[in-house]
């Protein structure tokens, strides 16, 4: 397992720890990679009732590190922008992965919540946010959109006229607004963070462990998260090979305004 995630297995509740404190969790290749292996392992635990995913320092995760988008030409070749497709499905399966597990995911926010790290809690059953916890979707800043099942996992959560708004706009918003509008189902005091999480994995823990894993697979088979990953893959495809793009990462590496162009 990458130091960069931990695990913890604590009776019934396994944790996902992202430990890359200095960078606030922003979420490189190596960092995706071990959360993969840590959503296998999950798997394959006797006797859980519950997973939680977590942050530690300052921040749940600022989102996708940009380096890690300079490092896409590395692990896929020095025409990565053509291979998009296949990119976005290798992303996609690591959350796809995590959605699927039959236990209750629970994932834990504070500090930032941001781009690829709103989409990982997403992909989770549950959010709990410590007040002030900042979430967004941000793409649209840098000319892109949310393909690692954000744009399809908000708009289930919370229907597609909200959803446009917040992925239009791609603004920042606090726990108190995300609570409001379905994103979160609880904000609390930072200090009652993990231990509201461990009340919910209690509650659960007293009803039957392969009713809650059959009514997941109920509830999450009712919305076509397949058709619509597939949908963001086909548009984030066309989106990497714009000016657009191009003018929207360079903008944000430099910290300047971007003149998009629409081309």
């Amino acid at each position: 397992m990458t130091e960069l995630v931990r695990t913890e297995h604590r009776k019934t509740i396994f944790e996902i720890i992202l430990n890359r404190p200095e960078k606030r969790n922003a979420i490189n290749m190596e960092l995706f990679r071990g959360l993969d292996t840590a959503v296998t392992t999950a798997a394959k635990t006797p006797d859980l009732r519950a997973v939680f995913i977590r942050g530690e320092g300052k921040a749940f995760s600022a989102g996708i590190d940009v380096s890690a988008l300079l490092g896409l030409a590395q692990e896929y070749g020095p025409h990565w922008q053509t291979r998009m497709r296949r990119i976005t499905d290798d992303f996609q399966g690591v959350l796809t992965r995590l959605e699927r597990l039959e236990l209750p995911t629970i994932a834990l926010l504070h500090g930032y919540c941001l781009g690829l790290a709103l989409e990982l809690a997403l992909a989770c059953d549950i959010r709990i946010a410590a007040e002030g916890t900042m979430l967004g979707l941000p793409e649209t800043k840098l000319g892109i959109i949310p393909d690692v099942g954000g744009t399809t996992r908000l708009t289930r959560l919370v229907g597609p006229a909200r959803a446009k708004e917040l992925i239009f706009t791609g603004r920042q918003f606090d726990a108190a607004y995300a609570e409001r509008w379905g994103i979160v189902n609880y904000t609390v005091p930072s200090a009652e963070l993990l231990s509201k999480g461990e009340e919910l994995a209690a509650e659960i823990s007293q009803t039957a462990p392969l009713a809650v894993g059959m009514a997941k697979r109920v509830i999450d088979g009712l919305a076509d998260v397949d058709r619509g990953l597939q949908l963001e893959g086909w548009a984030q495809s066309q989106l990497f090979s714009s000016e657009d793009f191009t003018e929207g990462a360079q903008s944000f590496m430099m910290k300047r305004p971007p003149n998009f162009k629409g081309k």
